[in-house]
C-alpha cells in the first residue's frame, strides 16, 4: 500500500508539473504576441495619451474627470441603449432569441423600465461621481496616475487581476451582507424587484447598497495600486460593461455568460459573487449546479441559443 502510495505521489506529481509547465508555456507564448503587438503600436497608444494631455493642458481634475467618469459612462449607456431597443421593441431579433427566461420582459415593462433609468441616472451623477472626489486625491498622493508615460500591457494585466480578485472578494462579502433580513427589506429589496433583469438594472439599486456593493469593489483596487488614469478607465469601462451583460438577460454569442448572476435574480439565494469562485467555497452555489442553467453556464461559441441546445427539462403534469 505504501508502494501504490508513494507511485499515485510521484504520477500525481509528474502530472501537475507538466500541466504546469505547458500552462506556463502557453501563457507566456500569448503574452509575449500580444506585448509584440501593443509595442508595434505602442508609439501610436503614446502618441495619442500625449495629446489628449496636452490637450487638457494636463490639469488633472479634467483628465480624472474624463477618464473615471465621461469615458465608463457613455460605455454603460452605449451598450445599454442596444440593449433596450431589443427589451422594448422585441428587436433585432438576433438578440431577442437569446434570451435567458423566456417570456419575461417580452417586451419589457416601458414605466419600469423609465424608472430604472431614473435610478441608474441618480446613482451616477449624486453617488459615483461625488465618490470620484476622494479617490482622486488618493491618486494624486500617489503620484503615478497623471503620468505622461502609459503602463505596459503586462502591468495592466497583473493590475486588472489584482483588481478582478479584490472585486470578487468585497462584492460577494457585500452582497452577502444585504441579504441579511434587515438590510434585504429596506436597502437590497430594490434591486430584486427585477426578477429577470436587464442590463441598465446593474445599477438599479438603493444608494446605500451602491455604495457598498457597486461603486466601492471597484475603485478599490485602481486606489490600492496607484493605477494610471489610462488603466482607471479602462477597468471602469470594463467593469460596468461586464456587470450589464451578468444583468441583461440574454446568453450572447462570444460574451461572458450570465447565467450565474441571473439565477441568484430568480432565485435569491445563489450565485453571490461575480466569478463563482467564493460561491463555490462557501457553498452558496449547490443548487445552481444541479441545474440547467448551470451546464449553459458557458461562453456560447455557436449562433445556436444555448436555450434551444440545453432546454430546460419539461415541467411534470399535475
Amino acid at each position: 500500500q505504501e508502494e501504490k502510495l508513494w507511485d499515485a505521489m510521484k504520477i500525481t506529481a509528474c502530472v501537475l508539473a507538466t500541466g504546469l509547465l505547458i500552462f506556463t508555456a502557453l501563457v507566456n507564448s500569448v503574452s509575449w504576441y500580444v506585448q509584440s503587438i501593443w509595442d508595434t503600436s505602442g508609439h501610436f497608444w503614446q502618441t495619442t495619451w500625449l495629446k489628449f494631455y496636452y490637450l487638457c493642458e494636463g490639469k488633472e481634475w479634467t483628465i480624472f474627470l474624463l477618464g473615471a467618469a465621461l469615458v465608463p459612462s457613455l460605455a454603460f449607456w452605449c451598450f445599454n441603449g442596444i440593449l433596450m431597443v431589443a427589451d422594448v421593441t422585441g428587436k433585432p431579433t438576433f438578440i431577442t432569441r437569446y434570451r435567458i427566461q423566456l417570456g419575461k420582459n417580452d417586451p419589457v415593462d416601458t414605466k419600469k423600465l423609465r424608472q430604472a433609468i431614473y435610478t441608474a441616472l441618480c446613482n451616477q451623477l449624486f453617488i459615483s461621481l461625488p465618490m470620484l472626489v476622494p479617490m482622486f486625491y488618493i491618486m494624486k498622493w500617489w503620484g503615478n496616475t497623471f503620468s505622461k508615460e502609459l503602463p505596459t500591457f503586462h502591468w495592466f494585466l497583473v493590475e486588472l487581476s489584482i483588481f478582478t480578485l479584490i472585486e470578487e472578494i468585497l462584492f460577494y462579502y457585500t452582497h452577502r451582507l444585504v441579504h441579511l433580513p434587515l438590510l434585504y427589506k429596506h436597502v437590497h429589496k430594490k434591486h430584486h424587484e427585477w426578477t429577470a433583469p436587464i442590463g441598465v438594472v446593474s445599477i438599479y439599486a438603493h444608494p446605500v447598497e451602491h455604495i457598498l456593493s457597486n461603486t466601492l469593489p471597484v475603485m478599490t483596487g485602481p486606489m490600492i495600486m496607484g493605477s494610471h488614469i489610462v488603466s482607471i478607465a479602462a477597468w471602469f469601462s470594463l467593469a460596468l460593461i461586464t456587470t450589464s451583460i451578468s444583468h441583461c438577460g440574454y446568453h450572447l454569442p462570444f460574451l461572458p455568460s450570465p447565467e450565474f448572476h441571473d439565477f441568484h435574480h430568480l432565485k435569491f439565494n445563489q450565485c453571490y459573487g461575480v466569478l463563482g469562485v467564493l460561491d463555490y467555497l462557501h457553498g452558496t452555489d449547490t443548487v445552481f449546479r444541479q441545474t440547467k442553467a448551470y451546464e449553459r453556464h458557458r461562453v456560447l461559441l455557436s449562433l445556436t441559443p444555448l436555450s434551444e441546445s440545453i432546454p430546460e427539462a419539461p415541467k411534470r403534469a399535475e
